[in-house]
This record gives structure tokens, sequence and C-alpha cells, in this order.
């Protein structure tokens, strides 16, 4: 498959608008990487920009693939192989380019609807045509700053239901959506 995600915590919005930063959840660590495995992505990048979360993440990390967590769960090993933490996009952006020779076309996630978008039937097509690799982008808290999302090649329509609440969880966004496009059809 060549398709990644990554999970950005940085440049993201908080509840009064303004730019900042999220902290790492564990739950998003573990349910990613086991979303990630599922669906046969390449990696799953966590994007971090402060040293102590990556540290964080990198024990974590470790106890389940190297640690007493490998010997005790090893699928949850084979999960968390494909979790790679880094500083900025920029990174992972590369880490794709040096796993695959080429760059990734970068899809951006949101819950509004931000700009035109592509849709899930779309982008399940190109997948499948495409030869580059695609970069599957998510933010936390109340989503990736605009700026940022203008840098990718697309915009991904948001999930729509019959309801007016709109505040799923990313790892719920997340599994609706890789479903929505790897799914059995």
């Amino acid at each position: 498959m060549n398709l990644a995600i990554a999970l950005v915590h940085y440049p993201i919005y908080n509840r009064k608008g303004e730019v900042g930063c999220t902290n790492v959840t564990n739950f998003d660590l573990h349910d990613l990487a086991r979303l990630a495995r599922t669906y046969g992505l390449h990696h799953y990048y966590v994007i971090h920009p402060y040293q102590s979360q990556r540290d964080m993440v990198t024990r974590i990390h470790q106890y389940w693939t190297e640690g007493l967590g490998s010997k005790l769960n090893p699928d949850r090993k084979e999960a968390m192989d494909l979790l790679v933490v880094l500083a900025s996009l920029g990174e992972a952006i590369q880490h794709v380019t040096n796993s695959y020779g080429r760059a990734p076309w970068l899809v951006y996630t949101d819950a509004r609807s931000l700009f035109p978008p592509l849709t899930f039937q779309r982008l399940r097509r190109m997948l499948k045509t495409r030869k580059a690799p695609c970069l599957l982008i998510f933010g936390t808290g109340w989503g990736i700053q605009r700026e940022e999302i203008r840098r990718g090649n697309y915009f991904l329509q948001p999930i729509v239901t019959s309801s007016n609440y709109n505040h799923l969880s990313v790892r719920s966004a997340a599994s609706i959506i890789l479903d929505r496009l790897l799914g059995e059809r």
C-alpha cells in the first residue's frame, strides 16, 4: 500500500482559535498504529515539535517493540512497528520520500469543509492508480492551521452525518476515513 498517515500536534488550533500545540495521548499512539496495521499502511507518523513529547512516545514505542510489551503482545508490537515519531511534517515528508524514492502527495483532513474537497471515492481511485505515495494528514485539537493545510495537494471531504454534532476523536475519524478509502466495497 502506498499510503501512510500522519498525526500532527502542531500547528493546530485550540478551542479559542489560537495556533498552538497539543499533547500526545497514549490512546492515539496505540489505536492509530493498530488502524495503520489493519489497513496495510506503510507508516504512522506522530508529529510533535517538543522533544519531551517525542521522548515519551519513543519510550512507549520501545516498550511495545523491544521491551516486555513485545513479548506479552506480539500483535501490538506488529502495529507499533509502523510508528515513527518526528519533530515536523517536513521530516515525515522526507521519510516517505526516502522510503519510496519519490515525494508523497499530501492529503489533509479536517472536520470542517474548508476548501474544495476531494471526495472519498476519488481519493480511493487515486490511491489505486497513482505510483507516488500518499501521506494522509490528521490533526489534533480543533484542527490543523489553515496555512498548513494550504501546503497540501488536496483536502479530503469531512465526515458528514445526519447529526449536527461534529466532534469525533481523531481515532474515530481516522477509522471511518480509512474504512471509506480502503475497506471492502
